[in-house]
């Protein structure tokens, strides 16, 4: 098998003995637990439109190590249309879910873990590499979903690993055995942990000396003794609880987030890709937050589908001819498209790293995902304003299916007439989900963290960009000559 359908996916998520926690209990039944069911309906996208040829020049690719069509979520860059077909991907997958489908930060792991073990190996002499590529192979051949940790709990953020009060703040090596090593600590904010098969875990900063123990890198099944999964809220979460969909705003999809804890876990030699190399920590974390940042060409599809939501409510308001919003929504597709320049523009100028491994150019990926800590405020702002108040008025859908109080919603509730008024609502309500509700942790509050803070982009780019070249060009025209 090379592919798996996406009831194959779900199939296959039956059969891991995840242990999970939410809300004080542990949930015996991960996969059809509805406040979790619509993040899985997300990932299985990533199957389901894998299979259709319409998508297959996205959604698939060819291994570079097997020969065989897989999906590109496992796939290893190859080329600068390799990293395209990513961006191309992933504004698919937004527009088709309204939500986060949670495969990318595994893929990201993936390749800058290609390129990090390569160069361990060519350095130091190691056998990372190959461990890697072996690694790869079962991915690939399994087509399984990967969840990437990198981020630690971090506690006092004066203070490096080895010198915090609990020194398990920082995931580390507590153990090393002759057949592999035992860690321990936690990965917060890990987007699709239960929906994985498999959790990559990478170091979370460049690290020293001291800190060598928490210069950790391995991969391991999503359901290995002793890692623990505890669910975090989300705005509206416990509507997905309730009968209906109207008040659910996007009903099948949606994403979530956990802190998954390693407690003791033992992880076999043939599984870890980094130990205690604490000078290549550094660069694993910045090759992963350059692809990671220009992963969020997942929020241009979201862009689409909450521009077309806007509309629609302007239509159905019976205010779209109005110039002052014809112009918000020339605005959101300007700020949409802008975000989708950078994403594409980024990959357009990758190249190849040593391993042969194409990685997107890390200046132009920092300034796209700058971008998108700020523009999907906007197009959420005027979103908001094209909705109107009723967006977070309006009464439950139970209130419209009562014979008390239905026909008086149906009636004062009611927009441009020629349109079902149940239909005005769910549209007020979707956009309510994308902007305030469970999708706004994936557009809104993913958008400012994902993939590091906007402070840390800022850093990159003042690193990268070339001040030196840009001064020569200014003085030579004006005339100054230094030499």
């Amino acid at each position: 098998m090379t592919m798996m359908t996406a009831e194959q996916y779900e199939a296959s998520l039956r059969r891991l003995n995840l242990e999970v926690y939410m809300f004080g209990k542990r949930i015996t039944n991960v996969v059809d637990d509805p406040i979790i069911r619509p993040s899985m309906n997300a990932v299985a996208q990533t199957y389901a439109l894998a299979q259709r040829p319409e998508h297959e020049d996205i959604m698939t690719a060819v291994s570079h190590l097997t020969g065989k069509r897989i999906n590109r979520f496992t796939h290893i860059h190859q080329n600068r249309d390799d990293l395209v077909k990513k961006s191309k991907m992933g504004r698919l997958l937004g527009r088709a879910t309204g939500c986060c489908f949670q495969r990318c930060v595994g893929m990201d792991a993936l390749n800058a873990l290609s390129i990090v073990t390569y160069d361990m190996d060519q350095a130091n002499g190691t056998e990372y590499y190959q461990r890697f590529q072996q690694y790869l192979t079962y991915v690939q051949d399994n087509d399984l979903v990967c969840d990437g940790a990198m981020t630690d709990p971090k506690g006092n953020r004066r203070l490096p690993p080895h010198q915090q009060d609990d020194p398990d703040l920082y995931l580390r090596v507590v153990e090393e055995r002759p057949d592999g090593i035992v860690v321990r600590g936690a990965k917060a904010h890990q987007t699709g942990a239960v929906n994985s098969h498999e959790i990559i875990v990478m170091p979370t900063m460049a690290m020293r000396e001291a800190d060598r123990d928490y210069a950790v890198s391995f991969a391991l099944p999503s359901d290995a003794e002793g890692i623990k999964y505890i669910m975090g809220r989300q705005s509206c979460d416990t509507r997905k609880l309730e009968e209906g969909r109207m008040d659910r705003g996007n009903p099948l999809f949606g994403g979530h987030e956990a802190l998954v804890v390693f407690d003791d876990v033992f992880v076999p030699w043939e599984r870890v890709f980094m130990y205690k190399e604490h000078a290549f920590a550094g660069s694993l974390v910045e090759k992963f937050a350059t692809y990671h940042r220009q992963s969020y060409a997942c929020k241009v599809g979201v862009g689409d589908v909450l521009i077309g939501a806007a509309q629609t409510a302007a239509e159905y308001n019976g205010a779209e001819r109005a110039s002052h919003i014809k112009d918000k929504l020339i605005e959101m597709n300007h700020l949409n498209e802008t975000l989708y320049c950078g994403c594409i523009a980024c990959a357009g100028e990758g190249h190849a790293a040593p391993s042969g491994t194409y990685i997107v150019d890390p200046l132009l990926a920092n300034v796209h995902k700058q971008n998108v800590t700020r523009f999907p405020y906007e197009v959420a702002r005027l979103a908001q304003d094209i909705a109107g108040g009723l967006m977070v008025t309006m009464p439950a859908e139970a209130d419209f299916a009562s014979p008390l109080t239905g026909k008086w919603l149906e009636k004062y509730y009611a927009g441009d007439c020629s349109v079902p008024t149940l239909n005005r609502m769910r549209i007020l309500r979707l956009i309510e989900n994308l902007t305030l509700g469970t999708a706004a942790v994936g557009y809104l509050t993913e958008s400012m963290h994902g993939a590091g803070s906007p402070q840390a982009q800022r850093i990159m780019i003042a690193r990268l960009a070339n001040m030196a070249e840009k001064q020569r060009a200014a003085k030579a025209l004006c005339g100054i000559d230094e030499t």
